[in-house]
């Protein structure tokens, strides 16, 4: 009978030829996301914050529907008018139906506030992941543009290219708002990819020859999204306020549209005889500031693994007896 020789691990047989063993990537606990959705639902602010956002992107959306008054349609029989049964939030001087305009433009600002958060967290997502993962010149170049954009005075490069895309609409406005609002969370991203990327899960890809590209887009932002999740969410609110200022100064929504900042700038010099044309939209903006703030501040307790609630119990050991 001729012996059978003995079976060879794969683990051992990589080793013995002088190759690194594969390092098995660390699974994500099964109550994590479970545990993070019970921290965000105990969290009262988390929960009055999503119930306001809630109830604006019904209003701004949903309110249309509820009134036979345009936004640009004027009645000329009601200039002026406060607040009443056919015109729930008055008239302006125009004779247009204040609601229709404040639901307008509260959809315009939320769209808007929306598209540049999301723009701004992609590029600074993948600008920061870029540079800290590849190093050298990359890194130095990348960080080099990250510094001149942050040098620039955002606000007046805006008012100043912002008048020469009038035939452009707003979709313009929201790309130049975007290009200057990326660039402190890259600084971020950056930071936590260079620690990243000394981890045993990411080495081990590297060894196995995964492409740079789908490491970062599989392993290193995937361990960042707690913080991009929470930076996107402030981002909205940060974006919505810009979009207000740059738009009461002129130099964003312009008519005939209409937003917060529109109905803000036209509403200021009238507040004190029509109020009705001044404090419907700035309480809107106010609220909706508010609750984005309560949700980012819920969603980085809730997100924070380093947070007490988010490790596991430790067993409690009771002493032997000493017989």
């Amino acid at each position: 009978m001729t012996a059978v020789p003995p079976t060879v691990p794969p683990t051992a047989a990589l080793i013995a030829d002088g190759l690194p063993a594969p390092v098995p990537e660390e699974a994500a606990p099964a109550g994590r996301l479970r545990l993070v959705l019970g921290r965000m639902l105990a969290s009262r602010g988390v929960l009055a914050g999503g119930a306001i956002v809630l109830l604006l992107f019904l209003l701004a959306f949903g309110g249309p529907l509820l009134t036979p008054w345009n936004y640009a349609t004027p009645d000329y029989l009601a200039i002026r008018q406060s607040p009443s049964g056919q015109h729930w939030f008055g008239t302006n001087g125009l004779g247009q139906d204040v609601f229709a305009q404040t639901v307008r433009g509260l959809q315009k600002s939320l769209v808007i506030g929306l598209l540049v958060a999301f723009f701004s967290t992609v590029a600074a997502s993948l600008v920061g992941a870029c540079a800290g993962y590849f190093g050298g010149w990359t890194d130095r170049a990348l960080t080099f543009l990250v510094d001149l954009m942050l040098v620039f005075p955002s606000f007046l490069i805006i008012t100043i290219i912002s008048p020469k895309l009038r035939g452009t609409g707003w979709i313009a406005f929201v790309a130049l708002l975007a290009a200057f609002n990326w660039m402190i969370t890259a600084r971020v991203v950056r930071s936590m990819t260079r620690s990243l990327k000394e981890r045993e899960f990411v080495r081990a890809a590297q060894f196995m020859g995964v492409r740079p590209l789908r490491i970062i887009l599989r392993h290193i932002l995937p361990n960042v999204a707690s913080f991009l999740i929470t930076d996107a969410t402030i981002a909205v609110g940060a974006a919505v306020m810009s979009e207000t200022a740059l738009s009461y100064f002129g130099f964003g929504v312009r008519a005939p549209d209409v937003s917060l900042g529109t109905l803000l700038a036209a509403g200021t010099d009238q507040a004190p005889v029509f109020p009705w044309l001044f404090y419907f939209a700035a309480g809107l903006l106010v609220l909706f500031v508010l609750a984005i703030n309560l949700i980012g501040d819920g969603l980085r307790d809730a997100l924070d693994p380093t947070s007490e609630g988010t490790r596991p119990a430790r067993k409690s050991r009771t002493p032997r007896s000493g017989k």
